[in-house]
């Protein structure tokens, strides 16, 4: 569970890259840098131009991404909470 949490986690990063390629290419080297930096700069930059450069579905899959990780992070951790992972060993 962990393991795909952590791939989720890769997928939004190299959306965040994707972003901050489209970024440098529109709005300069400066607002590139801030959304390698700053993953909700890139995150809101490209919600509010992602009808004038055509990542709408970009935009899409990263918040996909985001809601999963999140929610994953929420069961994964009431898991841990719970017990359910498994017995823990004894001293003799």
């Amino acid at each position: 569970m962990q393991y795909l949490i952590y791939l989720l986690c890769l997928g939004a990063f190299v959306v965040q890259i994707l972003v901050a390629v489209k970024m440098f290419q529109n709005a300069g080297a400066i607002h590139g840098i801030l959304g390698i930096i700053c993953g909700l700069y890139a995150y809101i930059w490209g919600w509010m131009n992602s009808g004038k450069l055509n990542i709408k579905n970009l935009m899409i899959i990263w918040t996909a991404l985001i809601i999963l990780i999140i929610v994953l992070n929420f069961v994964f951790g009431a898991s841990m909470a719970a017990g359910s992972y498994g017995p823990v060993p004894t001293a003799p």
